[in-house]
């Protein structure tokens, strides 16, 4: 058996803030040549999937500076503690809802040709109304409901762009957890 990974040789502080860093990192790949890798560092966050008892799917909107747009995606970010208190802060604060029920579906990896930085899919039942408490850089961001079928409409017709977003989505509807339609 041939051995197929990259060997890391030396790494480079590139940039750094309090969301991430990168690095330059020397490496050598299986076949024994040398070159470099870009690497992005970011934290883990959560994606949360808000879906009520009438089949509605709570989702957020607001602009994404890096790609000039406004976007609708699921309430997701990062905070402090486990994965499962990040999940219901980030809820809590971007919609208001409170899940009586919070189940953790699985963890995918964001972009993992530069970055390590996962994200942990919860589904969040049982829902009451809360007061949202935006962070300041959520000034803009709304929040609706929508039909499964109305989310399954937006994705195909490219209102719904966010890969986190239809990564999340498309591992509830393999494992049967969102309504028909």
């Amino acid at each position: 058996m041939t051995d197929d990974r990259i060997t890391r040789l030396s790494r480079r502080p590139v940039y750094h803030n309090d969301w991430m860093s990168v690095y330059e990192d020397q490496v050598r790949f299986p076949g024994g040549t040398s070159g470099i890798y870009g690497v992005v560092e970011k934290p883990d966050f959560v994606a949360i999937v808000p879906l009520d008892d009438r089949g509605r799917i709570h989702l957020v909107s607001q602009f994404r500076y890096p790609v000039g747009q406004r976007m609708w995606e699921l309430p997701m970010g990062v905070s402090h503690g486990t994965p499962e208190q990040q999940a219901r802060a980030e809820l809590r604060e971007e919609t208001g809802l409170i899940a009586g029920t919070l189940r953790h579906i699985g963890h995918l990896f964001q972009a993992p040709g530069f970055s390590a930085q996962g994200f942990d899919v919860f589904l969040a039942t049982d829902l009451t109304q809360g007061q949202t408490e935006l962070e300041v850089t959520e000034s803009d961001l709304i929040a609706d409901a929508f039909p499964w079928p109305e989310v399954q409409r937006m994705i195909a017709a490219g209102e719904i762009t966010d890969a986190a977003t239809i990564a999340a989505l498309g591992l509830l509807l393999v494992r049967g957890l969102l309504p028909p339609g």
